[in-house]
């Protein structure tokens, strides 16, 4: 009888994709399909290696083990809670998403019932250990600053505030806490969040979003104090080509998480 980890992938897109090809090239897990909305099960079973999709995790003819969330914030809510309800361990690069407290705990109470785990993806950053680790003693300072090209702030609330198509200088279009941040910017503070879960919460991690024309890559920052000392992070992670809004150190994030959890010896 196999042992593999069994592995649904939500969302069938850039990250989704990338996550199930990597996945299964992986030793020990079975990829065993897309869980996508009704009416794209043929368009996302082409996406890899013809992996079957459904619209129903009930039509999977294997259960999953494990679901990996890549699909957005809306996918996260669409099905995270029924997910967890059913006994399945959920990960997820939408941390953003639990801004919103009814979500939060619906979330939460799923994964009590179902005996299940909520497990957040580092997605494009990192330090995140040491985050948690030094907010044993409390942070007096947490604050994450995200700098992206102009065109990766496209469709986000950075258009009502700048110019992007004309952005001659980098220039702050968000100042606020982390909860705002993944409120406002669903698309693109899901690291925001991912570092305030990580250290004193949304409501105590200030966030400041950049459009920055001299650059080509997405620029995380962390600078952190407190007892512990102090922490200064910085990543410039690669965009996906199609996608300027994610990182490809999202779905690396995810890939990873999934294959430590079959991992002999891990971090």
């Amino acid at each position: 009888m196999s042992t593999d980890l069994n592995v649904a992938v939500i969302g069938h897109r850039p990250i989704g994709a990338y996550v199930a090809r990597h996945l299964a090239e992986s030793d020990g897990i079975n990829v065993v399909g897309f869980l996508c909305r009704p009416g794209r099960e043929a368009h996302a079973s082409n996406i890899v290696d013809c992996l079957p999709a459904f619209a129903d995790l009930a039509l999977f003819p294997e259960r999953p083990d494990l679901v990996a969330d890549c699909g957005g914030h809306a996918a996260l809510r669409q099905h995270g809670a029924a997910i967890l309800g059913q006994g399945i361990d959920l990960v997820t690069v939408s941390t953003g998403a639990l801004a919103d407290v009814e979500l939060a705990i619906a979330l939460e109470a799923a994964a009590r019932k179902g005996n299940a785990r909520l497990q957040l993806a580092s997605g494009a950053i990192g330090a995140l250990d040491i985050i948690a680790a030094a907010n044993t003693e409390g942070l007096e300072k947490l604050v994450y600053r995200g700098r992206k090209p102009p065109q990766g702030w496209k469709g986000s609330p950075a258009e009502a505030a700048l110019d992007l198509d004309n952005l001659q200088q980098a220039e702050i279009h968000f100042t606020g806490t982390a909860r705002a941040a993944a409120q406002r910017y669903p698309k693109n503070a899901n690291v925001a969040a991912a570092v305030a879960l990580a250290g004193p919460g949304l409501d105590d991690t200030l966030v400041e979003l950049i459009a920055d024309p001299s650059i080509t890559r997405n620029i995380h920052e962390v600078e952190a104090t407190g007892p512990f000392g102090t922490m200064l992070f910085r990543v410039e992670a690669n965009p996906f080509p199609d996608n300027p809004k994610s990182s490809m150190l999202a779905a690396m994030s995810m890939v990873s998480v999934i294959r430590q959890r079959i991992a002999p010896v891990g971090l």
